[in-house]
């Protein structure tokens, strides 16, 4: 029998989470079994419980690496203002909408998290918050803490507006909300700041 080392397990680990991000967000959580989580990762069903204790185990982790990635992402972006009316632009864009697989876990999961586990719930009020702090520091560089309500505004508006889009049959207007959703976000940042 091979043994693998603590730095295989750790690769293997996360290897398995970031394939969950995208299958998670691709059919949701209920649609996602854990045979194909695994598949996902190249892997087979019974190396699952060497590395998570159970599904939801899995999903917390998974919900937590993928806003760290989107806060990582955001940190990529140009300084200031800019950099926020290109997330805006890049949130609220065709691309995005099309592809829930790689993109905001907020857009893709939020219903399925709300009726989640505690531990669930906990990794993604972690992971959101730590993306809004960052948000609110590029809105308002000298009081952040000022910008907070404006920007969990900003975000709970651009995910609805995603959301929105994803469910309607008509492109043309599908396309219309997420314009519209641009003009919204960008006004909130041009007002002032209470």
């Amino acid at each position: 029998m091979v043994r693998y080392g603590k730095e295989h397990k750790q690769a293997t680990r996360q290897r398995i989470i970031e394939a969950a991000g995208r299958r998670l967000k691709s059919d949701g959580i209920d649609g996602s079994g854990v045979a194909v989580l695994m598949k996902d990762a190249g892997l087979t069903n019974g190396a699952f419980y060497a590395h998570f204790e159970s599904k939801d185990d899995l999903v917390a982790q998974a919900v937590a690496h993928e806003l760290s990635m989107q806060r990582e992402h955001l940190g990529e972006l140009p300084p200031g203002r800019a950099g926020l009316e290109h997330l805006v632009r890049q949130y609220l864009s065709v691309e995005h909408r099309d592809h829930p697989e790689d993109g905001c876990p907020s857009a893709a999961l939020l219903d399925e998290i709300s009726r989640g586990t505690d531990a669930t719930k906990q990794a993604y009020t972690e992971g959101v918050l730590a993306f809004i702090d960052e948000f609110a520091v590029r809105l308002a560089p000298d009081d952040p803490q000022s910008a907070l309500a404006k920007v969990l505004s900003v975000y709970a508006g651009m995910i609805g507006t995603l959301q929105f889009s994803r469910a309607l049959s008509d492109r043309r207007l599908a396309d219309e909300v997420l314009e519209q959703g641009i003009r919204n976000a960008l006004a909130l940042f041009e007002a002032d700041v209470r």
